[in-house]
C-alpha cells in the first residue's frame, strides 16, 4: 500500500510517499518547496493573494506527483499559517477544486501530538526531553520521556510570525531583541512553570532550523540519511550568536543556510537561546522527524 502525507506548513510545503509492506515503512519520494503561505500574514490575519497562488501551484504539483506514485491513502494537513488566517477556508476550498487534494485543518494540539509520534519514531527521545519545532506561524512544545507524554503545547510564535512584527534592523539590533525577549517572557509563562517543575535535561528540536543548525556545525553529516543527532552545545552557542550578530548579506553567504531561512534562522536562533537559557538546559539534540512523519506513521495499517 502506498501512503503519502502532505504538511502544508506556513512557510514550506513538504510532500513525502512511502510504501508500507508488512509493517515496515519505506519512504519513496519526498519533496519540498518554499511556498512562504504566512507571507505578510500578520499585515491583516489573511494568506495574500500572491502566497494563495504559490500554495495552489505547488499542490498542483504534488497531486502531479500522487498521479504518477498511484498513492492509495492521501493525508494532508495544515497547520498555524491556514488556521489563522481569515481566507484559510476559501484555501482550503480552492486545493480540493483545483488539485482534487482534500486538507485537514489540524489545531495546535493535534500538531504537537503528530510531532511527538514523529520524533518519537527517530529514536531521538532519552529521558526527560523537551521537543520544540519552530515552525513559520507557531512553535510546539512537548514534554516528555521514552514512554510518556506529559505535557504540550502549541504557541503562535513561529519564526516568520516573529520577524514579520519585530525583526526591523540589519543586523537584528538589541532594541528588536529586546522587544522577542518580552513577548517571549508574556507568552511562554506556562511553559517556563510546568517546565521548572518537570526539569527537562534535553532539548530535542524538530526538523527545520534545527537541521540548519546541525548542518551548519557539522557539513559533513547528511541529514537526509539520520533521524537524529546530537548537537554540540558549545558549537550551537558560538553559531547561533554568530547568526544573530550578522547582517542579512552576511548571512546569505554562510554556507549550509537555505535562502528561506536567511532571516528566520535569527528568530530561531533568539527562541533556542531564550528557552535554553530560561530553562538551563545543555543538551541539545536533532530530530529529523518531525509533524509529517507522525501523520505518516499514524497511516499505518
Amino acid at each position: 500500500m502506498k501512503l503519502a502525507v502532505i504538511d502544508l506548513g506556513t512557510n514550506t510545503f513538504h510532500l513525502i510517499i512511502a510504501e508500507q509492506s508488512a509493517s515496515e515503512i519505506h519512504v519513496l519520494y519526498k519533496t519540498n518547496q518554499p511556498v512562504k503561505l504566512g507571507e505578510n500574514i500578520t499585515a491583516n490575519n489573511s494568506i495574500i493573494p500572491a502566497a494563495f497562488k504559490r500554495g495552489i501551484t505547488c499542490l498542483k504539483e504534488f497531486r502531479a506527483e500522487l498521479d504518477k506514485h498511484d498513492v492509495d491513502v492521501i493525508k494532508a494537513t495544515a497547520t498555524s499559517g491556514v488556521r489563522s488566517a481569515k481566507n484559510g477556508l476559501d484555501f482550503v476550498k480552492a486545493a480540493k477544486e483545483q488539485a482534487n487534494i482534500e486538507i485537514d485543518i489540524i489545531d495546535g494540539d493535534e500538531e504537537a501530538q503528530y510531532i511527538y509520534e514523529g520524533v518519537k519514531w527517530s529514536g531521538a527521545i532519552k529521558g526527560k526531553s523537551l521537543i520544540m519545532d519552530i515552525g513559520g506561524g507557531s512553535t510546539e512544545f512537548i514534554l516528555c520521556d521514552e514512554n510518556t507524554l506529559v505535557w504540550k503545547k502549541s504557541y503562535n510564535i513561529g519564526a516568520a510570525r516573529l520577524m514579520q512584527r519585530f525583526f526591523k534592523s540589519d543586523p537584528i539590533n538589541v532594541t528588536d531583541q529586546k522587544a522577542i525577549i518580552s513577548h517571549l517572557d508574556e507568552e511562554l509563562k506556562a511553559l517556563k512553570v510546568i517546565c521548572h517543575e518537570y526539569k527537562p535535561k534535553t532539548l530535542i528540536g524538530s526538523a527545520g532550523a534545527f537541521e540548519t543548525f546541525a548542518g551548519m556545525i557539522s557539513p559533513k553529516i547528511d541529514i537526509s540519511k539520520i533521524s537524529t543527532t546530537t548537537i554540540s552545545f558549545p558549537a550551537y552557542t558560538e553559531l547561533a550568536n554568530n547568526l544573530i550578530k550578522a547582517t542579512h548579506a552576511e548571512r546569505a553567504n554562510m554556507k549550509g543556510l537555505i535562502p528561506l531561512r536567511v532571516d528566520m534562522i535569527v528568530m530561531a536562533s533568539l527562541l533556542t537561546n531564550y528557552i535554553l537559557n530560561e530553562l538551563d538546559i545543555k543538551k541539545i539534540k536533532l530530530s529529523t522527524y518531525d509533524l509529517k512523519m507522525g501523520v505518516l506513521q499514524s497511516l499505518k495499517a
